[in-house]
């Protein structure tokens, strides 16, 4: 009576989409490992993220191959103030260090890994929200087609769910200068604390407090690795616009195939969390320690006491600095976001070699060319006028060696080279 009072109920047409409950398999009271794990391999398989993702298919066929990418953030064009050629250019440099660029954000509601410069170009357009880690699935859920301009957290999200393993960007987040009392501790750290990225950075942006942004970073299990010159004895971790901060690193890394083994071991090892290159901007372009001090102590100050908090206390700092050093910034973040992306794209190209075991091709491509040069000379020749059974064949060979350099358009192209 029970049961029929109960399958009755089920049959109310507000009810009836409820009935699909009754077909999931049943779960056994004690934990079955081998159904969980299958469970979860279902929902994490690529059909599956397939529905949920959008991978543009360059960067779908480069990762299921095992050739290099590099994952880039999309809030350096939708909330940074860079010029509109700036996405042309870093898809360029990506390329040109033989590596596929995979632009991450939300694009029309769709997490989308292999953004287009036309479709960066409409969200700037349109207008983007910034998303970090937290806001993928109100803009992806809420149904309204938004925009989001990636964070590094949100970029490390959609790069780790789509098989990315190094992303370059320009100065991470961190601890601002009194997180102590505030808690204003950016989302980047936290996630570089589970999520296994390998992020390539100058540091932390300059204006917050970097020893408590080290200390965190060490927490969350977070490895810290800078790159020094040769015969750099002393290594700091580098403040974004200047090469020293004034704390030291707490590890060094010295190329990028030390850095591709690490994160390469990272992986093999199963530790979850990601791994921080920081990369010194170029010294030509670096400003100096002490005058920037001077110039970030008067930002934070008046982002004070106009109340600029949370996530509009950085931007309006940022828009301070540029105003106080004369404009010496923007060419400053210009530089140092193409020094990391570029290194970031070598140290994927390091890490390919190392995942299939062979050789990527550089882009100046060496080739042999084989000269044959065949002399013949005979003794003599018969009634026929064919030459005798004693003739003599000198071969002279000379091999040439010449450099080229192709117009490469990706790393498909790189394969047809000879």
């Amino acid at each position: 009576m029970a049961a029929r009072t109960l399958s009755s109920w089920l049959t109310r047409p507000a009810l009836k989409s409820m009935a699909h409950l009754r077909r999931l398999p049943s779960i056994p009271r004690q934990p079955n490992y081998a159904f969980l794990r299958s469970h979860y391999q279902s929902y994490t398989s690529a059909p599956f993220l397939s529905r949920l993702i959008n991978i543009h298919p360059e960067v779908a066929d480069a990762i299921a191959n095992n050739r290099p990418v590099v994952a880039l953030e999309s809030t350096i064009y939708t909330h940074g103030a860079l010029s509109e050629d700036f996405p042309h250019a870093l898809d360029r440099l990506v390329r040109e260090h033989g590596a596929i660029p995979a632009v991450c954000g939300v694009y029309a509601g769709v997490p989308t890994v292999g953004l287009q410069p036309a479709e960066i170009m409409r969200m700037v357009s349109e207008g983007a929200k910034k998303a970090s880690r937290r806001d993928l699935a109100y803009l992806v859920g809420k149904g309204d087609k938004l925009h989001g301009g990636t964070t590094i957290s949100g970029t490390m999200v959609l790069a780790r769910l789509a098989g990315i393993r190094v992303f370059g960007t320009g100065g991470l987040g961190g601890v601002h200068r009194g997180g102590e009392s505030s808690m204003d501790v950016s989302a980047d750290l936290t996630e570089l604390g589970r999520t296994r990225v390998a992020v390539v950075s100058s540091g932390c942006k300059g204006f917050l407090d970097i020893p408590r942004t080290l200390e965190y970073l060490e927490t969350q299990g977070v490895l810290v690795a800078t790159f020094a010159d040769e015969g750099q004895e002393r290594v700091e971790f580098p403040a974004f616009w200047a090469r020293e901060s004034g704390s030291p690193s707490p590890a060094v890394v010295r190329d990028e195939k030390e850095a591709a083994g690490i994160i390469l071991a990272q992986e093999k090892l199963g530790i979850e969390s990601g791994l921080l290159f920081a990369n010194p901007i170029p010294k030509q372009f670096a400003i100096p320690r002490k005058d920037m001090e001077e110039i970030i102590a008067t930002a934070v100050r008046e982002a004070e006491e106009k109340g600029f908090t949370g996530n509009a206390n950085t931007p309006y700092i940022l828009k301070r600095i540029r105003e106080l050093s004369q404009g010496k910034s923007v060419p400053a973040n210009k530089a140092l976001v193409e020094a990391n992306v570029g290194r970031a794209a070598r140290i994927a190209v390091e890490l390919a070699k190392m995942l299939d075991g062979s050789p990527v091709t550089p882009r100046t491509v060496t080739t042999t060319t084989t000269t044959t040069t065949t002399t013949t000379s005979y003794e003599g020749f018969d009634a026929a006028g064919k030459p005798s059974a004693g003739r003599m064949i000198n071969v002279e060979s000379k091999e040439v060696e010449a450099k080229t350099k192709p117009e490469i358009v990706g790393f498909a192209d790189l394969m047809k080279l000879p």
